[in-house]
């Protein structure tokens, strides 16, 4: 295949199989690579190159969100779109061309997949950072209002809370020189070591002791309370998007693509959770903290399933009250509450050492 036909092809597709065919799609996919890798496109005009490498960047994700396992899928081990270490694959790490330059992007060098995300592959950078790509043009706004939200919790939130957070480090634009469509990209701190609750809950199936989900709960408020005093709601407080380090007890809150400010409506629901989400949100009616308190609610009853105590299955059903103005709305005064009812249940807080492989 000539660089110039596989141009046009990634220009005109319009889904993976439109790019891939259905029959052969691996060894479409290799002469994709082989016609528009920037190490085999030779003097070729400047204007051509930029369009190839485009191109390039395109079936690359396009082909890694195909053979990465579904966000919606219970045995993905990534979960949501999460700021944690670097995994292989990816454009620059592919094996149909391991030797070739890495993809650069606005001055980042594309290094491995780390994570197929709710709308975005997230790509090693180095540094300790991850770009994040959508997949879809027209996801930009999504992609534009998690830079806001990250924003405008790091200029009005308490800094002793901003690790809570994804450190936003970037955000940049990319247009695709073949097709014209241009792409929102940020790119995030990295924090190695992270598992999202979907893993935390696959380690433990039979639910997790409530002793251990206590400081999961607890700092996960915490997070809300950092966002809620910002003005921010997050909007989307899924397993997937609630991470922990375990031995340090850390959590942190990601994917703020859905995010809303105080008072506004939650844009999107990701797919296959719909009835996670409150009743404001599927009815398009403005969200509140309260809107995330329940939802994080929900997070850690299920986390503990069986194993929750009555005190605690009260204490959670408390914050999924249907109406939006009967539920909680300050994650630090909830804090205390939580606190109160752990001290009558368990006593004064001690660190109990927590692993995923009970």
């Amino acid at each position: 295949m000539r660089t110039d036909e596989a141009i046009r092809l990634v220009a005109a597709a319009r889904t993976d199989a439109d790019l891939f065919g259905v029959d052969t799609p691996a060894q479409r996919y290799r002469e994709l690579v082989a016609a528009l890798h920037p190490d085999r496109l030779g003097a070729l005009d400047h204007r051509v190159r930029a369009a190839a490498t485009d191109a390039f960047v395109q079936v690359t994700t396009r082909w890694r969100a195909t053979r990465a396992p579904s966000p919606t899928d219970p045995s993905n081990p990534a979960g949501g779109s999460t700021a944690t270490g670097p995994a292989s694959g990816g454009p620059a790490a592919d094996d149909a061309a391991p030797d070739g330059p890495p993809v650069v992007l606005g001055g980042y060098r594309l290094g491995a997949l780390a994570h197929a995300g709710d709308l975005a592959d997230l790509y090693d950078v180095g540094a300790e950072r991850l770009l994040k790509l959508p997949r879809d043009p027209a996801d930009n706004d999504l992609l534009a209002r998690e830079a806001h939200a990250l924003r405008q919790i790091e200029e009005r939130g308490d800094p002793r809370h901003l690790p809570y957070v994804p450190r936003l480090v970037d955000t940049f634009r990319h247009r695709d020189a073949a097709s014209g469509a241009e792409r929102r990209i940020t790119v995030l701190a990295a924090v190695p070591g992270l598992h999202d609750l979907d893993a935390v809950r696959r380690a433990y199936p039979d639910g997790l002791d409530a002793r251990d989900a206590a400081w999961i709960w607890r700092r996960l408020l915490v997070a809300l309370g950092l966002a809620h005093r910002a003005g921010v709601v997050h909007g989307a407080v899924l397993p997937r998007h609630v991470l922990i380090e375990p031995d340090a007890h850390g959590v942190v809150l990601v994917d703020w693509c859905f995010s809303a400010v105080e008072g506004g409506t939650v844009p999107a629901l990701v797919p296959g959770h719909e009835d996670w989400y409150p009743s404001e949100v599927t009815a398009r009616r403005p969200a509140g903290p309260g809107t995330d308190l329940a939802m994080a609610a929900r997070c850690m009853s299920w986390l503990m399933g069986d194993r929750a105590p009555h005190e605690l299955r009260a204490f959670a059903d408390g914050c999924r009250r249907p109406a939006l103005a009967a539920r909680p709305d300050d994650a630090w005064r909830l804090l205390g509450e939580l606190d109160e009812v752990l001290d009558r249940l368990y006593g004064p807080r001690t660190f109990r050492p927590f692993t995923l492989n009970p």
